[in-house]
């Protein structure tokens, strides 16, 4: 048999020919359980091109209706069951499978009311989430973590620079124009619930948690930022959740590995921290998320740690990595003062999420069942992510039945949840069309906004020998030493070195992590003698529940201390987090990227190589540097 060799078209054409066919047969599949569905008061795949109205705080008429009207023939464990949302890192289950199995018992038989997307595939997540709205009685709220994007939480997508970029440019309408993105995006994968946007401030240098994910330290400045997300987001038919009341900025304990306090009076906090949630509940923020954060001056309850074989163990950070305090005091999550505070004196009347109900912040002094019936009795809305959903569950039932919670309080926030899903038209449509998704999720426009946006952020903090712009000649030698704190070292710096790459730019680049040796360090200082120019790419970045987050490793300080000590020419880059120059204060040229997204690689790239303007300022101060507001302004050669 003779074969040829089909062309790109072809085989193009012939894959979607049977993509096509795959899906016709789900389709046909899958008819007689949506005719079923319909049956019941359920839906089939959304039409495409049907956009989600604006989300409103303030429920419909027709919501409250609705609402009332399912309570009247709920049972107490279904009213339950809506307060719960369980946590699921996506993957393709068969139906067979123990993790179907146990997901599918938390929707069908504790009737969790929502699901909160960790990272997954776009297809896989929309597919489960799709079996699991099928599978629920009432409609299910699915919710994820989007604060730079749907690539915070879904594979291949884009990831929006983060919030502290954002801030950079010093343009509130980019915030709008992410959470705008953001929310469309997102109601195309079937997310209806997005946790964003931070509204801390973050004045902690120290802070291990917060960092770039905040939009500064100045409250008003933040305050601007949070409002336009909100705005932009609503928009697009989300709820936007405004994080982690009453703030996590001016902490130095990340709460995934212990509990966080701040030593502060109610008058700073009206001044500092609460000022930015106070600009969210203005702009109608939906939600607002409880941080597992003490405030012994406001409430001084004290908390001791529970025994340690009663104690769960760690889920968000390891036993090694775990901050177990002597005692502490009640976090914001099951703080009846500090919910008071939001619902009367902020005057909020939306939805309280908890942070998850897994972290170590929480799991360190309190069981998940008693944790569950104090957040209630607290005033909590959602209960995110129980560690133990059963345990969640049994806690709160069994509140109710000993008369410790009221069934009347549980039917307050039952009927917030089931309003919010009627005004978000979950109840007429609850399945999301896989159709629409490579058409809505990841196109032109995001790439085209996390450019502009990372172009405006880059900001040049310090060039005392004032080398900046730079005219790199043809034979150049020049060296990259990346350092980063992740797992990463064969993928981190690619985006920086394909766009110095494809400018021509012969660049050498050698990484260094915790697993580096010795001799690694001594090969990048020999390298680093040998080239013209060095650039030091310090991906010190974000990462919850870590020990050592946002620095640098061991063996890339001792290289970098190393470099600066010999006067070598280099040029030191932050792709994270933009206070690392307090570590190394003699660094003589500091450019701030604040993550290492692609785009903002890229567009660090582009100002190396003078192709556009560097105008970005710090949001931030560093203390005993420089002041916020800090930005060498450089002109691009057009």
């Amino acid at each position: 048999m003779i074969r040829t060799r089909r062309t790109k078209s072809e085989r193009w054409v012939t894959t979607f020919a049977l993509f096509a066919i795959v899906m016709q047969l789900v389709l046909v599949r899958a008819a007689p359980e949506a005719s079923a569905a319909k049956r019941e008061g359920l839906s089939t795949p959304a039409a495409a091109g049907v956009a989600p109205k604006p989300y409103s705080r303030r429920p419909s008429k027709d919501a409250l209706a609705w609402a009332d009207k399912q309570l009247k023939h709920m049972s107490r464990d279904e009213k339950i069951g809506q307060l719960i949302s369980v946590g699921i890192n996506a993957t393709f289950l068969n139906q067979d499978s123990e993790a179907f199995k146990s997901l599918r018992h938390q929707i069908v038989d504790n009737h969790v009311g929502g699901i909160i997307l960790f990272r997954g595939p776009v297809y896989e997540s929309v597919v489960i989430v799709n079996r699991m709205q099928q599978l629920a009685k009432y409609p299910l709220l699915i919710s994820a973590d989007l604060e730079a994007g749907s690539g915070m939480r879904f594979d291949d997508t884009v990831n929006f620079p983060w919030n502290m970029a954002i801030a950079a440019s010093g343009n509130p309408e980019y915030a709008r124009r992410a959470g705008e993105l953001t929310g469309r995006e997102a109601r195309a994968l079937g997310v209806q619930q997005i946790y964003a946007p931070v509204a801390d401030v973050n004045n902690n240098a120290a802070n291990p948690v917060i960092n770039v994910r905040s939009y500064g330290e100045d409250p008003k400045d933040v305050a601007r930022f949070v409002a336009a997300f909100v705005d932009g987001a609503q928009h697009s038919g989300v709820i936007a959740t405004a994080k982690h009341f009453p703030g996590h900025g001016d902490t130095a304990t990340d709460s995934h590995r212990g509990l966080p306090e701040i030593d502060v009076t109610r008058e700073r906090l009206n001044t500092v921290e609460l000022v930015p949630f106070r600009a969210a509940v203005d702009a109608g923020v939906g939600a607002v998320m409880d941080g597992h954060i003490g405030l012994p001056l406001i409430d001084s309850t004290t908390i001791t740690p529970l025994p340690r074989d009663v104690k769960l163990k760690p889920m968000d950070t390891d036993e090694n990595g775990e901050i177990v305090a002597v005692k502490g005091t009640m976090p914001t999550t099951l703080s009846p003062v500090m919910n008071g505070i939001l619902r009367h004196d902020l005057n909020f009347d939306g939805l309280i999420v908890t942070d998850a109900m897994s972290m170590s912040g929480l799991t360190i002094y309190f069981t998940q069942e008693e944790a569950s019936v104090r957040a209630i009795e607290a005033g909590a809305d959602q209960l995110l992510k129980p560690a133990d959903p059963d345990a969640a569950f049994r806690g709160v039932r069994e509140a109710v039945r000993k008369g410790r919670l009221t069934e009347k309080r549980i039917e307050e926030s039952a009927r917030k949840a089931l309003a919010a899903k009627y005004d978000l038209g979950l109840v007429k449509q609850r399945l999301t069309s896989l159709d629409e998704i490579d058409r809505e999720v990841a196109g032109k426009k995001a790439v085209e906004l996390a450019e502009e946006i990372a172009e405006h952020a880059i900001t040049l903090v310090r060039d005392d020998p004032r080398l900046l712009p730079i005219t790199f000649k043809p034979d150049a030698r020049i060296f990259n030493l990346a350092i980063t704190n992740g797992d990463d070292r064969l993928v981190i710096a690619q985006p920086f070195m394909g766009a110095m790459a494809r400018a021509g730019l012969k660049m050498e680049t050698l990484v260094l992590d915790d697993r580096s040796s010795d001799a690694e360090v001594k090969k990048a200082l020999d390298r680093a003698r040998a080239a013209d120019l060095v650039f030091v790419s310090m991906y010190g970045r974000v990462r919850t529940g870590q020990a050592r987050s946002v620095a640098l490793p061991e063996p890339g300080t001792k290289a970098l201390t190393e470099l600066i000590e010999r006067k070598t020419r280099l040029i030191g880059i932050s792709f994270g987090n933009p206070y690392i120059l307090m570590s190394f204060p003699k660094l003589p040229i500091y450019l701030v990227a604040y993550g290492d997204m692609p785009s903002l690689q890229e567009a660090t790239a582009a100002a190396l190589l003078n192709r556009i303007d560097v105008t970005g300022r710090l949001p931030i101060s560093l203390p005993g540097l420089y002041p916020r507001g800090t930005g060498i302004q450089l002109k691009a050669r057009h």
